[in-house]
């Protein structure tokens, strides 16, 4: 607290200086993190879980009061599920900062090791990127898992998080905080930006006088497109989830229909629900009512194509911006395809490159949208919701990143890594 009183205090600067300050100390830190002892990082991880499990009455009440406010603005159900705390989401979050503080520590792993012709021994080695920003919306447990994942990559990092969830990210940041100062590690390794006026992100785009390496959005279509747009360091971008499941004929019907239900809604309103179902117009006659009767049991509605809707009475005629939207809510855009070659068309032409789902038996089938298909992450018979860092064993992630430098898919430990060359001659010059 003493670095926002002095900022707001009878000396106060303004927003500018807040955040050069913010950064100076992130670059502080993270200079002592490069060297830490991977001991010392995961007994701060430990020790934030612990504190995270004996504080969880108050980060639930400090969430009860974030509800409350959204939900008298008359926020979406999406959003609020989002923005809420349960015991079990805190019991994930506690399990997450363990998986990631028993994680292998990145720094210093050697990547790949070779010899020349000349006897210079060549490695490159992992290397912390240095001062991450993250600039995040509605979701609590971002503090957590993006506090945990920099800290073991030996990075600092700056959360921005959205002013509808700032008494849950207080409450979570100060669990992550006791963790460093247990371990004798830079209370200012992780930060959060103390003030909910939006100008603060403008601040964190322009770099923070050299002080930010990176920057990554975690939100919706607006906040990611201003990050692109104005972001004067590299970007890790999160796109919206326009996630596809297709259903091929060899498809078994009842897995068919246990696995879309819940790809779509297990939770409607994360990034890897499906939002699109396509289905083999060989198997409509069989799959594509009792997946569709499924689907409305459960409260969802459906918007079809032609052959959909002929067939489905309780079906919405879908719209061409039906293909191309992320609903984040309990519906779902079907179309009937000819063959697997017009679902990869579909896919390619309206996909955010985040993940999509085959359910076939057919492994040419498989193999064809595995390999033609380029998105993030694509599965085979499995739910598009495990499109997420604690599900692919990173104990957590930052985002999942669409694009196709440097980190894609789940970001953790490794992708919050770079590298360099260590090179060992015996006296070699150049001819």
């Amino acid at each position: 607290m003493a670095l926002f009183e002095a900022i707001f205090g009878e000396q106060a600067q303004g927003l500018p200086a807040l955040m050069l300050e913010l950064g100076r100390r992130a670059r502080a830190a993270a200079n002592v993190l490069a060297f830490a002892d991977p001991l010392a990082k995961a007994r701060a991880l430990e020790a934030a879980a612990v504190a995270l499990d004996d504080r969880r009455d108050a980060i639930l009440a400090a969430n009860a009061e974030d509800m409350a406010a959204a939900e008298k603005k008359g926020i979406s159900s999406a959003f609020l599920d989002r923005l809420l705390l349960t015991d079990k989401r805190l019991d994930a979050m506690v399990e997450g900062l363990r998986t990631i503080a028993a994680l292998p520590d990145p720094v210093g792993t050697v990547m790949a090791r070779w010899n020349r012709p000349n006897g210079l021994d060549i490695a490159r080695v992992r290397t912390p990127l240095g001062v991450i920003g993250v600039i995040f919306e509605s979701r609590p447990n971002v503090t957590a898992d993006a506090g945990a994942l920099t800290l073991k990559a030996g990075n600092a990092v700056i959360l921005r998080g959205g002013s509808d969830s700032a008494n849950s990210t207080r409450a979570i940041h100060a669990c992550l905080v006791e963790g460093l100062v247990v371990a004798n590690l830079p209370a200012d390794a992780i930060q959060i930006v103390p003030t909910t006026d939006r100008a603060a992100v403008g601040e964190m785009l322009k770099g923070l006088g050299g002080h930010l390496d990176v920057i990554v959005p975690r939100g919706g279509k607006t906040l990611v497109a201003r990050v692109q747009e104005e972001a004067r360091v590299p970007v890790f971008a999160h796109l919206e989830g326009l996630c596809h499941t297709y259903i091929e004929p060899s498809a078994d019907l009842k897995m068919a229909i246990d696995v879309t239900v819940n790809a779509k809604m297990r939770r409607t309103g994360i990034c890897g629900a499906t939002e699109t179902l396509l289905i083999h117009r060989d198997v409509v006659d069989t799959h594509l009512r009792p997946v569709i009767e499924a689907l409305l049991a459960r409260g969802c509605e459906i918007r079809g194509d032609a052959t959909v809707t002929a067939l489905i009475p309780e079906a919405i005629p879908a719209t061409e911006a039906d293909w191309h939207t992320e609903y984040e809510d309990a519906i779902l855009s079907v179309k009937v395809v000819a063959d697997v070659g017009e679902a990869i068309a579909h896919i390619g032409a309206c996909s955010s490159h985040h993940t999509e789902a085959i359910i076939a038996e057919d492994h040419e089938a498989v193999g064809r949208f595995f390999a033609e298909i380029d998105s993030a992450i694509l599965l085979h018979n499995a739910s598009t919701q495990f499109a997420d860092g604690g599900e692919f064993g990173f104990g957590g992630e930052i985002g999942i990143a669409t694009g196709k430098f440097h980190a894609r898919g789940p970001v953790g430990v490794e992708q919050l890594t770079s590298f360099k060359y260590l090179v060992r001659g015996t006296g070699q010059t150049r001819p």
